[in-house]
This record gives C-alpha cells, structure tokens and sequence, in this order.
C-alpha cells in the first residue's frame, strides 16, 4: 500500500481534472490493482479532513509515500506565503513540513515543477516551483533538497500533465520501479520524444509548407507559434483520451511541459529572424536548417503544395 497526500497550492485544478481522465491505468485501477491510498485529496476523498491528516502524517502515526502538489508555490508577499494559506498558516511551510517526510515528492504539473502560468511576469505573488524557478534550479526547497529515497522532485510537466502520464509514474512508484529522470527532473520514460514525433503535419513540416492562419492542413512551426518540435512531451505519442492532440485539432503546440512555459510573446506567432524562424526544433543548426529547407520545398510533392489528402 502507498499513501498520498495530494496537497493543491496555486492551482486550477487542471491537473486533478487530467487525473480523472486517465485510462491507462485510470484512478481504479490506481488504487485497486496498484494500491495506492490517497489519505487526502481536496476533491477525492470525503471521511477524513485535511488537519486529521495532516497531524497523523507528522506525528509518524501514517507514513507518506508520495506527497504530490499541484499547483505554484506562493512565496509572497515577503516571503511569508500569505497569500496562499491553510486556516492561517502559509502553505509553503506546510510543503517544506511534509516534503522530508515524503518517500517521494512529485510536482503534479508546469505550475508545481516550475513556476507556470502564475509565475509569469510580473508574478505579484512570487510563485515558484517546488525545485524550479522557470529554467534556474532553486524554487521552494532549494536545488540539493531531496526526499526519503535521496531523489529531486519529480517533475510531471504539463499545463496540465498528461493523464496516463500523472498514473503511470504514480503507479511506477508504488511498486517501487526505478523512475530515472531528465535535467530538468521529469521522467525520462515520458519526455523523451519531441511533440513533433508522430503530429500528423510532420510531411508538411519536412517540406517547408506552411499555414499562415489556423484551420488548415499544413505545418504551424513557421508562422503560428507551435513550439512541437522544440517541446519534449508525449501528446502525440500517446493520444490525449487515446483520440487527439492539440496539432491534430489544429491548435499550436505552446510547449506547456518547458519550463519557460508561458511564453511572454504572442502565442500563435513564430518570432523570426528573416524568413527563418528564431528558435529552430532541438538540436538543428540554423545553417544546416535555411540549407535544407530551401532545398526541400523545392521539392515539395504536388499533392502537398495543395494540401491535397494522400490517395
């Protein structure tokens, strides 16, 4: 059996909404085959009350397993962390009195991994992540904090995390599989692939035909923002409710799992420096890139200059 606390800071409640809708495993098969205890969850469990819990946690009368947050660390104002409390008391204190008692510690989501939405500029609460603060090491407990195991923060990335994503690690920890991770402590399994691996406009993509306004067929890198080929996340890998993906409904890919993510530009606009864009896909230099796709939209199949369907 591995006890959850799932605690919610700044938060929307985007990531507990993802929880739901996870399928493979869902929260059933979470807790039934996996078993998995959530002593406490703000919006799934209803016979015990947060203080119970938390008092039996630290007193050592429960052990804590994973202590999952989900949401941005509220540092402000000051550093009091007033603006985010539980019955008076600042949350983060909470967070820093639960994390060292934690087997793990996993930042459900980009606000808790790394700061987020409400971290972006000019961030009147002084939000932060658990161990990030955007791209910089650091946040709440610090770059060298780690938990029971001696492991970082785990980061489960996303605005919000992928649904089997958020199961799939919960259950890998429960049955104490090892869960090795990136630089910026996400989990290697899951964020090993671009956004751009397996979108359906990856032929458009290779072949430099781009689509100026949204509703089209062709590739959105070049002038409408989508960040898929520079994002490392698994929506196109693994189908958001095994059906779609922001790119094959058509929207732009905003590299929610980054840390940088919001962006601070215009969203559905590719900054570019002359005609190339000015963030290439990871790993591309730019000589080779302008080279190459010069090249290849000269070589451009009919059928894909008309956006025509494959016969």
């Amino acid at each position: 059996m591995a006890n959850i606390v799932w605690m919610q800071t700044g938060a929307c409640s985007g990531d507990t909404m993802a929880l739901l809708c996870a399928d493979r495993p869902s929260l059933e098969n979470l807790t039934q085959q996996y078993g998995v205890s959530f002593l406490w969850h703000p919006s799934l469990t209803a016979e015990r009350r947060f203080g119970e819990v938390l008092e039996a946690v630290t007193s050592g009368r429960e052990k804590l397993d994973i202590l999952c947050i989900e949401g941005s660390l509220m540092i402000g104002p000051n550093g009091s962390g007033l603006y985010d409390t539980w019955k008076g008391r600042a949350k983060i204190d909470i967070v820093r009195q639960l994390a060292p008692l934690a087997t793990h510690v996993v930042a459900m989501g980009t606000c808790a991994a790394f700061g987020g939405v409400h971290a972006a500029g000019p961030n009147p609460t002084d939000c932060t992540g658990l161990q990030f603060m955007k791209n910089e090491p650091g946040g709440l407990l610090g770059p060298d904090w780690r938990s029971r195991n001696g492991q970082p923060v785990i980061n489960v990335a996303g605005c919000p995390a992928h649904p089997n994503t958020i199961t799939k690690v919960l259950a890998m920890l429960a049955e104490n599989e090892p869960l090795k991770l990136d630089a910026l402590n996400r989990p290697s399994a899951f964020f090993a692939s671009l956004v751009h691996q397996g979108c359906t406009r990856n032929e458009y993509h290779e072949y430099d035909i781009e689509d100026d306004v949204l509703g089209g067929r062709a590739c959105m890198f070049f002038s409408l923002g989508c960040r898929g080929p520079q994002t490392e996340a698994p929506c196109n890998t693994e189908l958001w409710n095994g059906h779609s993906s922001k790119t094959r409904a058509g929207v732009p890919c905003f590299g929610c799992t980054s840390p940088d993510f919001p962006s601070d530009r215009d969203l559905f606009v590719t900054p570019k420096i002359g005609v190339v864009p000015k963030f290439l896909p990871l790993g591309v230099a730019r000589a080779k890139y302008m080279a190459y796709k010069n090249l290849a939209r000269a070589a451009a199949p009919e059928r894909v200059v008309k956006r025509e369907m494959e016969p």
